[in-house]
């Protein structure tokens, strides 16, 4: 677990964006049930998270369709929150940093860290924009 004073800032950059954090199995439940769209990120205090994916998400959310609900999580610190959105996000592998979007509780797009470490934050949110105009 990080000391809050670390990940506050992280976390805050999110949030003052207008996602809601989602910091227990209840919550991770709530949003799955949501309709529409719902974008998830799964934070994390990594450098490609700092860089990349939290940037990329953000901006991503000037396209003129979006998500109807923007939620966050956080890696290593919400862990019981962490681990639900995990299971709904099989069959992939735990990662952190993470994007999903859900559409109707159903996951219908998907960054793994590994399609965000090395990436620009252009690139992500431009891979972003492409789902919100397919899906949203």
């Amino acid at each position: 677990m990080y000391p809050e004073e670390i990940i506050k800032p992280m976390r805050e950059q999110l949030t003052n964006e207008g996602f809601s954090e989602l910091k227990s199995t209840n919550d991770v439940n709530n949003m799955i049930s949501n309709k529409g769209t719902t974008l998830v990120v799964v934070n994390s205090v990594c450098g490609c998270a700092a860089a990349n994916a939290r940037p990329g998400a953000i901006s991503s959310l000037l396209n003129e369709k979006k998500p109807n609900y923007l939620t966050t999580v956080f890696a290593g610190v919400d862990r019981e929150a962490v681990e639900k959105v995990r299971y709904y996000l099989a069959p992939f592998p735990p990662s952190s940093p993470a994007i999903a979007l859900f559409k109707d509780g159903e996951l219908v797009h998907m960054l793994e860290r590994h399609h965000i470490e090395g990436r620009s934050a252009e690139a992500i949110s431009q891979n972003l924009v492409g789902a919100y105009n397919e899906f949203c």
